[in-house]
């Protein structure tokens, strides 16, 4: 980490734990349990990228984001999505208006995505059509009605949920539109002393909120240090190592690979990984990124993106097994 990246950005490493570790405790206040998931949603927010959830109706997805937003004062909205959901009802749409000299004109009313943290809730239930709004926001950070575009705010980052349980009147997200997505999170059903904690929180007279620790533009400063973190050479070719494993056609592919695995991860996959090697790298205290680093990252950022054959799923394989056997087989440089 050079002094040229404390100057540029206005904040240390240093300033940057503290306040990933405020943004962190302040969720903590109000999110029972959950730790690993609410670490690698920050660690998105900051990183600029989207997170898709998985996870059984009731384990506070909604909470998690709303939460996030109050602790960086970010603008939150959520979008319920249904089969007759429409890009309108997401993106905006021009609406006639009228003046008090009697004069008509268009004019563009913004949509519920134009906020910091949106919340898709049940994406897979939006028609392919309205997917397609959504995908041109989490890729361009941009809104294109008629022959206008209109910028998203910063930061910008999409939760996006599916229930894994109930998949009638659904529409699976399309390739393209899940590696937009940083990471995938699974979210755990909680212990036995967490829900009891979770009943105490509440079903009491007040209920736990969270307060204000950082803004938005300390958002975007972090954002630009995280960046700005070095990477060498062998620690990037390690990490494209592991993409190019993914591959069933490749020399390197492992055995699970070439039998499960129709296609493997794209070069988004290698991007996430490093961004997200870059941010847990700081949070470790260390100006490089390591190996490890890299390690951490790959089963979030890649679960998402391996197209698995019927064989996987007739034989209970899933992308977590596969990516485990990558890591365990790809050598490190």
């Amino acid at each position: 980490m050079t002094a040229r990246s404390a100057l540029t950005t206005g904040l240390d490493p240093d300033e940057f734990r503290r306040d990933f570790d405020r943004i962190e405790t302040e969720i903590g206040r109000v999110i029972v349990g959950h730790e690993e998931v609410v670490r690698m949603t920050i660690t998105a927010l900051v990183a600029g990228g989207h997170v898709l959830i998985e996870g059984v109706p009731g384990l506070g997805k909604t909470l998690l984001m709303r939460t996030l937003a109050s602790a960086i004062d970010g603008l939150f909205s959520r979008i319920q999505c249904t089969p007759d959901l429409m890009p309108a009802d997401i993106i905006g749409t021009n609406i006639l208006h009228e003046t008090g000299d009697g004069q008509r004109s268009f004019r563009f009313e913004p949509g519920p995505v134009f906020a910091n943290l949106v919340l898709s809730d049940e994406v897979n239930r939006a028609t392919p059509k309205t997917q397609s709004a959504l995908l041109e926001a989490m890729q361009e950070r941009t809104v294109t009605v008629g022959k206008r575009s209109y910028r998203l705010p910063e930061p910008f980052i999409v939760l996006a949920t599916q229930n894994p349980i109930e998949m009638e009147g659904t529409f699976p997200l399309p390739e393209a539109q899940l590696d937009r997505f940083l990471f995938k999170l699974h979210v755990p059903f909680p212990s036995t002393d967490e829900l009891v904690t979770i009943a105490e929180r509440t079903t009491g007279a007040i209920e736990p909120f969270a307060d204000k620790v950082v803004d938005v533009e300390r958002i975007l400063a972090m954002a630009a240090l995280a960046r700005d973190v070095p990477i060498a050479r062998p620690v990037m070719e390690y990490a494209a190592r592991l993409i190019k494993a993914t591959q069933p056609g490749d020399p390197t592919a492992t055995p699970s690979v070439r039998e499960h695995v129709r296609v493997g991860a794209s070069p988004r996959g290698l991007q996430s990984i490093v961004v997200g090697a870059k941010i847990h790298a700081l949070l470790d205290d260390r100006h490089h990124v390591s190996q490890s680093d890299i390690r951490t990252m790959v089963v979030p950022a890649l679960r998402h993106r391996l197209i698995l054959r019927f064989t996987a799923r007739a034989q209970g394989v899933e992308p977590n097994d596969i990516l485990g056997e990558i890591v365990r087989t790809i050598g490190e440089a």
